[in-house]
């Protein structure tokens, strides 16, 4: 296991860094990543170039047996860069500059900065490339986080060049954007821009495609350094860290490009779906390359600084986030970061070594911390753990939550909503595109998957034909990759194979919402600035199965026409009354399932225990966790974790990881973990 934290010396003067070396040795650190935010230091000037401080650093870790995640350093220019050439800047919808003064103030497509950049990380890796306490690097830092989308100068024209490479030609351009509509047919490339501020609703394909080109950028940029680095001869890993599910970057497309993943978290104490959060967040990154471990690059020892309000955790509670992370595949624990900052924005943020200094509960967490993972063993590797793949796809995302619309659609938020109803069960999910689905699980579940790909579509056809049970809807199926209906209305794709037609949407009032008022004067607003109250009848809809069993719907009560499938539930209530909720249709090998609607937790738990007797999915330990203890599985290791407030007692067969004792039964104390070797299913749970 790696252990350490995010360095930042150069904030320090050097008769620090001795200190830190020490303490860093007493907290059982093994790596850092140094030099994240260093440019100016190491370049303070156009042609001036400062690496002694970072020899010196560099070889004091070394010395103290401490390795070096190196950073490239061009996450934020240095003053002296943007004055000189303000064509680095980027810039917001309305062509207005973002200045420095805060960071990732740069646009990726900018041509002076990836220069710049170029020649910086050029530097640094003939330098380092093969010093030994050079491990890992470290290329850029959270891509896009603060600034995600801009719409520069140098933005419209590689934007213009990105597309040239996807259509080849304006008439491709146009037919993909359907830009007959609003008089919007474009007659050279030269009249494209950026989606930039527009009086009204703007083209959703080309919004679309702007999504992805800006993913591509941040995603350009890291290529660029990597392979700067390499051809350097340096022979260590080179990552960048991700931030889970981080709407603006297709992840996806980055993980075959990077060496190990690695991702930020932060849990945010007061969300009362914190556990869930972290591990669908955890899931999702250990999914990018399965059967890979994952380091977890950052996480706050305490506090954070940046919500509106930041209280502490809780005690224990940062041991059992990281036995969440390692249970669900990490093989790293860092943090954000090893001294706390005594200047600039993120001073209030917490850090390994805190100002109170070594007396602190943070700096006896971390030591603990430290010795703790220090003792495991080897871990397995993940192994192929999840029977059941959720479908995530970053695409669906951008087009999904698109406006003009007929219902807003928060497509995290219901996906973390299937998700946890797993997590409850304490079943192994693996978050993957609808591409990656494959023989490897028994049960695949895709809602809300309004845009689906050909190669997509296949794919999940494939796996319901050779024997995987398919659960897809509502919402899902009704457009191609430009965000275009499809010849033939919805469900074009997968109709056949679910046996259904769609006739209707029928939305449904999102259940947060107890009325909706559009004012006059908000953008595209056409109503006269009265509200609107909702009429009950489309607030929801109930749904009951064969047996009598009932739930509640939200979001849509699609009309569906049972063409070629059986219909295991119907709607009893809302504007669908008496039409089918729940279809099953035998396919190939397997099945086929569509979801009208979107369950409330009863109602999924009610859907979910029907697919899965189905598919034959059993949890990790056979039988569901007692409720606030999760449950997960790498390879031979499992993973407890008690959230809860109340002592509890696991009898379970096993072998401790930590002591290699046959065991019979885990007691864990609220926050407490434990690490199994192949433990059989779960015999009994209850209080001690």
């Amino acid at each position: 296991m790696l252990y350490g934290a995010d360095y930042n010396p150069d904030q320090w003067p050097e008769h620090v860094w001795d200190d830190d070396v020490l303490r860093m040795q007493e907290a059982g650190v093994t790596t850092v990543s140094l030099g994240i935010f260093a440019w100016s230091r190491i370049q303070p000037a156009p042609d001036v170039w400062d690496f002694a401080w970072l020899d010196t650093v560099i070889g004091k870790l070394h010395a103290g047996g401490i390795g070096v995640n190196l950073a490239t350093a061009t996450a934020s220019p240095p003053p002296w860069a943007t004055v000189a050439h303000p064509d680095i800047l980027a810039a917001d919808e309305n062509g207005a500059p973002y200045w420095h003064g805060s960071r990732q103030h740069h646009s990726p497509a900018s041509p002076t900065y990836r220069r710049l950049a170029a020649e910086l990380v050029r530097r640094l890796a003939e330098r380092y490339a093969q010093h030994p306490a050079v491990v890992m690097w470290h290329v850029g830092n959270e891509s896009g986080c603060h600034l995600p989308v801009e719409y520069s100068d140098a933005a419209r024209d590689a934007f213009r060049g990105w597309l040239r490479a996807r259509y080849e030609t304006i008439a491709a351009l146009n037919a993909a954007w359907g830009t007959d509509f609003w008089a919007q047919r474009y007659g050279a490339w030269e009249e494209v821009f950026p989606p930039r501020r527009a009086p009204y609703s703007r083209n959703p394909s080309q919004v679309l495609d702007y999504h992805r080109f800006m993913s591509d950028m941040w995603l350009e940029c890291y290529l660029a350094e990597r392979d700067i680095i390499r051809a350097a001869g340096a022979t260590q890993p080179i990552s960048t860290n991700m931030m889970g599910p981080f709407k603006p970057a297709d992840y996806t497309t980055w993980a075959p490009h990077i060496d190990v993943i690695t991702d930020d978290c932060y849990p945010d104490p007061l969300d009362p779906h914190r556990v869930r959060n972290t591990a669908f967040q955890r899931d999702l990154v250990r999914s990018l390359k399965r059967g890979r471990p994952w380091l977890l690059m950052e996480q706050a020892a305490d506090a954070v600084n940046w919500r509106p309000a930041n209280p502490s955790k809780r005690d224990g509670q940062l041991a059992a986030e990281t036995a969440q992370s390692v249970g669900r595949g990490a093989d790293g624990i860092f943090f954000f970061q090893w001294r706390q900052s005594r200047a600039g924005s993120e001073k209030f943020h917490s850090a390994m070594l805190p100002h109170a200094g070594t007396r602190t509960r943070t700096w006896r967490e971390v030591t603990a911390l430290g010795a703790t993972l220090a003792a495991l063993p080897e871990l397995p590797a993940p192994g192929d753990d999840a029977p059941v793949a959720l479908v995530f796809d970053w695409e669906n995302w951008w087009a999904v939550e698109a406006a003009d619309h007929p219902n807003r659609i928060d497509y995290l938020a219901l996906l973390r909503e299937w998700y946890g109803a797993l997590h409850r069960r304490g079943i192994m999910v693996d978050i993957v595109k609808p591409e990656h689905v494959d023989g490897r699980y028994r049960l695949a579940i895709a809602p809300f998957l309004y845009l689906l790909r050909d190669e997509g579509a296949a794919a999940l056809e494939g796996f319901a034909a050779a024997g995987g049970v398919l659960l897809t809807g509502p919402f899902s199926d009704i457009v191609d990759a430009n965000d275009r209906f499809r010849d033939g209305g919805f469900l074009t794709q997968l109709g056949p194979v679910l046996g259904v037609a769609l006739e209707d949407f029928r939305p449904l009032v999102p259940p947060a919402l107890d009325h909706i008022a559009e004012r006059a004067g908000e953008e595209g607003s056409h109503d006269s600035g009265a509200e609107t109250w909702v009429a009950e009848d489309v607030r929801e809809a109930r749904f009951a199965l064969g047996d009598g069993r009932e739930a509640v719907g939200t979001f849509f009560a699609e009309a569906l026409f049972a063409d070629d499938a059986a219909i295991v539930a119907s709607f009893t209530t809302g504007p669908s009354r008496g039409r089918p909720a729940l279809t099953r249709r035998a396919h190939g090998e397997g099945s086929a399932w569509y979801l009208a609607t979107m369950p409330d937790d009863a109602g999924l738990d009610l859907v979910l225990g029907v697919v899965i007797e189905e598919a034959a999915v059993e949890p990790v330990l056979g039988d569901a966790p007692p409720a606030g203890v999760e449950v997960a599985r790498r390879g031979d290791l499992v993973t407890l974790i008690n959230h809860g407030e109340t002592d509890v007692v696991v009898d379970v067969a096993g072998t401790d990881i930590r002591s290699g004792a046959a065991i019979s039964s885990v007691a864990l104390g609220p926050q407490e973990s434990a690490f199994l070797l192949a433990p059989a299913r779960v015999l009994t749970t209850a209080a001690p």
